[in-house]
């Protein structure tokens, strides 16, 4: 059995929209636990969250991508980890991570390679996408890795977009297929 435990903020629910896809391609590999782990509104998770943390095989990171990094509720966490970092809690743990923005673009790398720096931080190991991007002239924004993150999991919501329209079916459908990769690893990974 892999436990996965996945940390994100939210800020408008587009977020969540994509950490619920996850958590469904996370649960469809059998032999797989996830816990799902939202940081609230002032940048915190209850005590019990930090426990799950410590003994999960796999950490999944999750931040909507403001103005080219995470959001400050996100770098709240990331800062309160230094107490599991001081022994080395997360050492060798399997990591990766997702991000959201309103635009195509939005400097998202930006928010990955903070996960992946702070990943580092703690000792861990980095699982990318896996998968290839949709790039011929015949890919439509309907299709698996159309944003093409290599990195860690990227989707859109226009700024205007409600939870309902967006992130789009494709991208939701890449989250699924991330979800699925990352808990294959994480068995693979709690293995050794």
């Amino acid at each position: 059995m892999a436990r996965i435990a996945m940390v994100y903020h939210s800020g408008y629910g587009h977020t969540a929209k994509v950490a619920e896809a996850v958590a469904k391609g996370l649960s469809e590999i059998s032999g797989t636990q996830v816990d799902i782990l939202p940081i609230d509104a002032e940048g915190n998770l209850p005590e019990q969250a930090w426990v799950i943390l410590s003994i999960a095989d796999g950490i999944i990171f999750g931040s909507p991508t403001y103005m080219s990094g995470p959001s400050w509720q996100f770098k709240k966490f990331a800062d309160a980890s230094s107490k599991p970092w001081s022994t080395l809690l997360w050492k060798d743990k399997l990591f990766a991570g997702f991000t959201n923005s309103a635009s195509m673009n939005g400097d998202k790398l930006s928010t990955l390679d903070y996960m992946f720096h702070l990943s580092q931080q703690h000792g861990g190991i980095w699982a990318g996408m896996g998968m290839l991007p949709s790039n011929t002239k015949a890919a439509t924004r309907q299709d698996v890795n159309y944003i093409a993150g290599v990195s860690g999991l990227m989707t859109v919501s226009p700024a205007d977009a409600s939870v309902e329209e967006a992130p789009l079916s494709g991208e939701l459908e890449t989250a699924r297929l991330f979800g699925q990769r990352i808990a294959q690893l994480a068995q693979r990974w709690s293995r050794v």
